[in-house]
């Protein structure tokens, strides 16, 4: 991009959460999924429980925040493999655009009719 710093940040990076979150939810619910089963997924990723998941939301904070204040990073993160918007996230660069990437891996597995435990690498 001409004219952009090499070091300038992804706009998601300073993207909402609470702004993210209701896309995953409404992309579940049009295939038949739940908002129950987002908070399953979003939790089981990062650790916050559904009180402190609500009080990320309510308090509007940046998905840079939102994962670098995440209670913990489930250790299974490695197992999350596949592409999403073209680029597999395995292969993934940069740390916060991986976990960004790993979430949106999850919620298509979601949508596209996996078992939860499955997706949760159960």
């Amino acid at each position: 991009m001409a004219g952009a710093s090499p070091d300038k940040k992804p706009r998601i990076f300073s993207m909402a959460f609470a702004r993210v979150y209701p896309l995953y939810v409404q992309k579940a619910e049009r295939k038949g999924r739940t908002r129950a089963e987002v908070d399953q997924i979003i939790t089981w990723l990062t650790g916050y429980d559904r009180d402190a998941l609500q009080g990320v939301i309510d308090a509007e904070v940046d998905l840079d925040t939102f994962f670098a204040d995440a209670p913990a990073l489930n250790p299974n993160v490695a197992l999350i493999t596949g592409v999403v918007c073209g680029v597999r996230v395995e292969e993934v660069a940069d740390p916060l655009m991986q976990k960004i990437r790993y979430l949106d891996k999850l919620i298509d597995e979601l949508a596209r009719g996996k078992k939860m435990a499955s997706i949760l690498r159960g």
